[in-house]
């Protein structure tokens, strides 16, 4: 009559819980705490199955050990033991949606133990094991705590079976994050932008190129990106946690390069009060970034050329030779070959630093990236300067693929942050960006802001607008268009001719 009270106590008790504790696993260890405390149990387990593999989700006088043991396949037949109390976690009875019920003595005399294990069945599949070690005195009624086992396996089934679900979605999560990851990092290593056919071979060569100790030299134009290159082979490198220093070849006057570069001791020159420590050694272990590396002076050209031959240098004013570690990425926007041509850059040295040479195209060769390069920079300067542009007009959006921009991707981010900082709505429009964008080829798709003209220029402008929106969304099909505008088709063509639009501007291209 006592067992029954018990029992019926502990159930209770579990089916409180089951109903009040949201936290699965709190919940799944609350209910070994009960069993074990209202049934004087020395150890319990409950374990879950995580695909083909069995693990000790929740336990109660187990140590790290034992739980760590706690973990099989299945098909292994398992009889081995998981605790130094002798708590098996699985057998194969069990695997089977058997009960399974143990005697074993202890090694002190008159001490015995029984260990007793149900399965845990959601949808007549087993989803986990429920198994305690308890005291064998005489008297104790094996049969009835294995009938209650049973039925708090039941109870914990659901509980079971969704935290099974949680495990196998957490790890669908995790693997889904992790290939969007890799895609992320494959397309736009480090801070680079831009998706055309020129940039991903850039991406390529940069993750050949990372993982060695290469040197590399970045060729382009001013204003391309070429720091930003070299940022991200050093990201992608074994040297990423080291340090990564930069050394502009054109800002430092000739008689401090060999300075800058290496270093001096006190008294070397005048002026020279302390030891200074130079480029090369400071990073040592990571990286060094030489830019602008064609403005280099021939004599500059002869101390760096043995440094990088033999990675080893001195500080001026000390004969002492210094050993660093450093990987060299040079770069430069000038033409190093005719350099080499007018006998003002050596070739041993262009020989030494053209080891994996890449090549970053003017932005005018890769023009599909202008807006999406355009759309970054208004969300970099929308954070800077706390603005909410949300888009660019067409009219505008015209603007900046016709220019030329000479300057580049420096260029284009010069001309969003102006934009940003004028513009009076939400939307960039033509009038906000800078008077050299104004082409003789674009200079009929202006933007007036209300106010500044007539009403026949105010019209004129408005319907522009239209037009071009809706060219825009039907990519150029002026027959979409006018149906979207209740136009016909003598009438799209009369306004299109007029107002200077072309329908070719909208037209889906080929990347060049």
């Amino acid at each position: 009559m006592e067992n029954i009270k018990t029992e019926i106590a502990i159930l209770q008790e579990i089916s409180s819980a089951v109903v009040h504790e949201r936290n699965i696993q709190k919940l799944m260890e609350q209910v070994l705490e009960i069993i074990s405390r209202k049934m004087g149990m020395v150890c319990a387990a409950l374990t879950l199955r995580h695909g083909d593999i069995f693990e000790i989700d929740a336990s109660f006088g187990l140590d790290h050990a034992a739980k760590k043991r706690g973990r099989y396949e299945l098909g292994e037949g398992i009889t081995g033991q998981v605790a130094a109390t002798g708590i098996p976690c699985l057998v194969p009875n069990v695997l089977k949606d058997k009960r399974f019920l143990s005697r074993t003595k202890k090694p002190d005399p008159g001490q015995c133990t029984a260990f007793l294990c149900v399965p845990i069945t959601h949808h007549e599949r087993v989803v986990g094991t429920l198994s305690i070690e308890c005291e064998n005195n005489p008297g104790t009624n094996l049969e009835s705590y294995l009938s209650l086992l049973e039925i708090v396996g039941n109870l914990m089934a659901d509980v079971a079976a969704t935290r099974a679900k949680e495990h196998e979605e957490r790890e669908q999560l995790l693997a889904t994050n992790q290939r969007l990851r890799e895609v992320i990092q494959l397309t736009n290593p480090g801070k680079l932008v831009g998706n055309c056919r020129s940039m991903q071979q850039v991406y390529r060569l940069i993750r050949q190129v990372a993982p060695t100790n290469a040197t590399v030299l970045i060729r382009g134009s001013s204003g391309t990106g070429k720091e930003l290159v070299a940022q991200a082979i050093r990201q992608l490198s074994n040297r990423a946690d080291k340090p990564m220093v930069t050394l502009n070849c054109a800002a430092i006057p000739e008689e401090l390069v060999e300075s800058e570069f290496f270093g001096h001791e006190k008294g070397a020159f005048t002026g020279a009060s302390e030891r200074r420590i130079g480029r090369a050694e400071a990073a040592d272990g990571g990286t060094i970034f030489l830019d602008e590396i064609g403005d280099l002076s021939l004599t500059s050209q002869v101390k760096l050329l043995r440094f990088i031959q033999e990675r080893t240098f001195s500080r001026v004013g000390s004969n002492k030779e210094i050993q660093s570690d450093v990987r060299i990425i040079a770069a430069t926007s000038r033409n190093l070959e005719k350099l080499m041509e007018e006998g003002k850059f050596r070739e041993d040295l262009y020989y030494r630093l053209n080891i994996f040479p890449i090549y970053i195209p003017d932005l005018s060769k890769h023009r599909c990236d202008i807006i999406l390069l355009a759309e970054h920079f208004i969300e970099k300067y929308n954070l800077r300067y706390n603005t909410s542009i949300k888009g660019i007009s067409p009219p505008a959006v015209n603007l900046l693929m016709a220019y030329h921009w000479p300057g580049n991707i420096r260029e284009l981010e010069n001309c969003i942050e102006r934009a940003v900082l004028t513009a009076t709505d939400d939307t960039i429009h033509s009038y906000n960006l800078p008077p050299s964008l104004q082409t003789e080829i674009s200079s009929t798709l202006h933007e007036l802001p209300q106010g500044t003209k007539d009403f026949k220029t105010l019209v004129e402008s408005f319907e522009r607008e239209l037009l071009m929106d809706a060219l825009k969304r039907h990519k150029g099909n002026m027959s979409a268009a006018a149906r979207e505008l209740s136009l016909s088709p003598r009438m799209i063509h009369y306004k299109i001719n007029h107002l200077g639009i072309s329908a070719k501007w909208y037209t889906e291209k080929k990347e060049e």
